[in-house]
């Protein structure tokens, strides 16, 4: 094979790619597009390995033998559009760390629900006492672990984008949580496409893998008729059904392993909801397949603190709850976030679109909202779909005026969710910007 590596991308997991490659013997180059943050300009100066950053050199790239690509990367960009022309390889950071690894990889994808799931199944394999590490979109890069702290089992995070670029990688256990819309922008508005990107994660398995999934979904079970799993399959669900291995019965969860059954009382369960409850689901059947013992995972579905940005409880004040679920990027999140709240709400909505679909949460926004605040500086599209359907809208145009605004509509009782529906790049640097800002304001209160 050839021997020179580019690498596309200095972040996370470009850097750690550039780090697992040259400790293989390849030649590496790193180019990105965009500035590189020092503190990975350090990691690579420190190895020695050749970057470049606000541009892309032609002649350093299109003479690759395979090309690492960050996940934030379309094809659509003119340099992938070259690099496919000449029939260079290009291939994600967890494919390449897969070939230098024989650990066992416990894999999660959705399109909501991940982030919060990878961190449950790595806190119940943590708590258990396993040499485990986590990856993907959360922790750190899988290759510079491969490379510099290999772990015996690691968890990983994986977005649609990191699996469109896997060919040959293999999850022992892998966790489908739901499809809905979302990032069409990357898959031409076609969903067939994104559904298909995403059951990648089960691309390679034997029946001696495990395949967990919500078995409600009608998208996931019309992928499973199509591309029929060879992994031994683990559905969940909240009721009971034909098939079905975790699910509730009279307050209980039910685990059903081939080996014995696991039960706690739902009550027990730290992360209260029913999409929580799913995650707790699908992460106690990984933690049971890798034969942790029950009462671990009992006292780790018990304590688990939850994710910053995702239905996080800010504060309460004069009566009044303040929810951060900056990280709800898409309508099918928020949807989740306002199924789990049950007091009159106040819903700040808003930012840069991604060819959103607002009629999925119309029904609960009309059962339960009682004010509606946009915040974003485009909310034509959202005046458009909700006016004259809530008694209360208002626009923002910086977090302190949507909370001061908030804070003035609000009644002892309520709820002020911060669920945008929308990426945050219009206003904010990043989902966590947004979250930090509105917990700050919150507190100023």
């Amino acid at each position: 094979m050839d021997k020179r590596i580019v690498i596309l991308g200095a972040g996370e997991s470009g850097v750690g790619a550039a780090v697992l490659a040259q400790k293989e013997g390849f030649e590496v180059f790193v180019s990105d597009f965009s500035s590189i943050k020092p503190e990975y300009k350090k990691v690579l100066d420190d190895h020695a390995i050749e970057w470049e950053e606000r541009q892309h050199t032609e002649e350093k790239i299109l003479n690759a033998g395979e090309v690492i690509k960050s996940p934030g990367i379309p094809d659509k960009a003119p340099v992938i559009q070259q690099i496919i022309e000449k029939n260079i390889p290009v291939i994600s950071e967890i494919e390449f760390a897969g070939r230098y690894t024989d650990s066992k990889m416990i894999c999660i994808t959705g399109s909501n629900g991940k982030t919060t799931t990878t961190m449950l199944t790595y806190h119940i394999f943590k708590e258990a006492g396993l040499d485990v590490g986590l990856a993907g979109n959360v922790g750190n890069s899988l290759a510079l672990q491969v490379a510099e702290s290999p772990h015996e089992y690691y968890i990983i995070e994986l977005s649609s984008f990191q699996l469109d670029n896997m060919y040959e990688f293999k999850a022992d256990v892998a966790i489908l949580l739901n499809i809905t819309p979302d990032h069409l922008d990357r898959y031409h508005y076609n969903f067939q496409e994104y559904v298909d990107s995403k059951f990648r994660i089960i691309q390679n398995q034997t029946a001696d893998d495990v395949f967990i999934f919500w078995n409600d979904d009608p998208v996931i079970r019309g992928g499973i008729e199509k591309f029929k799993p060879q992994a031994t399959l683990y559905p969940f669900s909240e009721n009971h059904g034909p098939g079905v291995k975790g699910y509730v019965e009279n307050g209980k969860i039910i685990l059903e392993t081939l080996k014995d059954t696991y039960t706690m009382d739902r009550d027990l369960l730290s992360l209260q909801g029913t999409h929580n409850l799913y995650n707790s689901l699908a992460s106690g059947i990984a933690a049971k397949v890798t034969d942790i013992r029950d009462e671990k995972i009992r006292a780790s579905l018990s304590d688990f603190c939850g994710v910053e940005h995702r239905l996080e409880m800010v504060a309460r004040v004069r009566g009044v709850d303040y929810i951060n679920d900056s990280k709800a990027t898409n309508v099918n999140s928020c949807w989740y976030a306002l199924q789990s709240v049950n007091t009159p709400l106040i819903l700040i909505l808003g930012g840069t679109d991604k060819g959103n679909d607002y009629s999925e949460i119309e029904q609960l926004v009309g059962k339960k909202v009682h004010s509606l605040i946009f915040l974003g500086v485009d909310n034509s599209k959202l005046h458009a779909f909700f006016d004259g359907k809530v008694s209360q809208i208002e626009d923002a145009h910086s977090m302190e005026e949507a909370v001061s605004k908030a804070y003035r509509l609000a009644r002892k009782g309520d709820t002020v969710l911060l669920s945008p529906c929308c990426a945050s790049f219009d206003l904010f640097k990043s989902y966590e910007d947004r979250g930090e800002q509105f917990k700050n304001c919150v507190r100023n209160l």
